[in-house]
């Protein structure tokens, strides 16, 4: 009946909140209602939710001006508790378990912990209990924080082997013109060749940090790595249900994934962008290496620069001679020990192929 049978669902908060900032209790449980349908016919899903700073701001009046990390800080401390009851006792009405995970980006800078997160939500799975994930912001601090839940669900659909990612917004999906005017359609499929530049506003949402342009830029990444990414309104009735059968007419739009999916290991290093704490610049040769279809790695004799403080298995940025950036890595060096041996031969890779990953 269904397409897909392991599935990551993103809810962004212009689904889950009224205007007043308040859940909307009547579309959560809708949604629970569909994940409950899709639990029932086998399919694993993980529900990414955002809606605990727009559920506490909604909740409590603060009497004076807070900063931006302070006032998330609160508000999500209240709401958080709010949303996770909620779909607590939405669930168990439905018979279902749930578990809350919360995570910050840190969690997902070292292999360790990322594989430990893996593990706890595939245990869950296999339990049968349905992972609800957001992001921890109580104790996140502003240069940590996920852009917002949609590179988190990326996060989440890469690190746990994910067959689509569905992300709910409080639109159609992806128009080739101002969704306003009349005359502008929906872009049904995106492929790899598709430039959505003119198509996608910047724009951010009412009460969420993202916008269209940080999904289409989740989706092109997740989509790269072999995962199927659906953006489309989570406030249609039955949307999942009617997403996940083949040849569905509902309104979306759909990346392509491709059909060379990257490792593991790759998808962890791909997403690892925002925790690089150096550069490699690598000569014109070296960058034309790496076009070919034979796997190559970075060899000292290509590198001509190198920037950052950063130790061993550290991940880096893979800058070209133009100071361009095209991939990033795991450091087989650190940063003293890689200086010294710039344009040697004969020596162990900079960054083994294995642990590089290009744009």
């Amino acid at each position: 009946m269904f397409q897909y049978k392991r599935i990551a669902v993103k809810v962004g908060s212009n689904v889950l909140t009224r205007r007043d900032g308040r859940l909307d209790i009547t579309r959560m449980s809708a949604i629970v209602d569909q994940i409950a349908e899709l639990h029932r016919h086998g399919l694993k899903t993980v529900l990414v939710s955002s809606g605990a700073v727009a559920s506490g701001r909604g909740e409590i009046n603060v009497g004076k001006k807070l900063d931006t990390v302070s006032a998330r800080q609160l508000y999500s401390a209240v709401g958080q508790a709010k949303l996770i009851n909620r779909y607590y006792e939405l669930f168990r009405e439905q018979g279902i378990t749930c578990g809350q995970v919360l995570t910050t980006k840190e969690n997902f800078s070292s292999r360790k912990h990322y594989l430990n997160q893996k593990h706890c939500m595939e245990i869950m799975l296999e339990n049968k209990v349905i992972p609800i994930v957001n992001e921890n912001d109580t104790i996140s601090v502003a240069e940590l924080m996920f852009t917002d839940n949609d590179e988190l669900s990326g996060l989440i659909a890469a690190m746990m082997k994910m067959d689509v990612l569905i992300i709910l917004s409080d639109v159609d999906g992806i128009y080739d013109g101002d969704p306003e005017l009349p005359g502008s359609s929906i872009i049904r499929e995106v492929g790899k060749e598709h430039d959505l530049s003119r198509c996608v506003q910047s724009a951010k949402s009412s009460f969420g940090r993202g916008g269209m342009l940080t999904k289409c830029h989740i989706a092109r990444k997740v989509a790269d790595e072999g995962i199927a990414v659906i953006i489309a309104n989570g406030r249609r009735n039955d949307i999942l249900l009617d997403l996940l059968k083949k040849g569905s007419a509902v309104p979306h739009t759909r990346f392509k994934p491709s059909d060379r999916p990257a490792s593991s290991l790759k998808k962890w290093i791909a997403h690892s962008e925002g925790f690089a704490r150096g550069e490699i610049h690598i000569n014109s040769g070296a960058v034309e290496a790496l076009k070919c279809p034979k796997a190559t790695s970075i060899l000292m004799v290509g590198v001509v620069r190198i920037a950052g403080d950063f130790e061993k298995d550290d991940i880096v940025r893979i800058m070209n001679d133009s100071g361009e950036q095209i991939g990033v890595g795991c450091a087989a060096y650190g940063r003293s020990e890689a200086e010294r041996l710039i344009g040697m031969r004969d020596v162990k890779p900079l960054i083994h192929y294995d642990y590089l990953y290009l744009f």
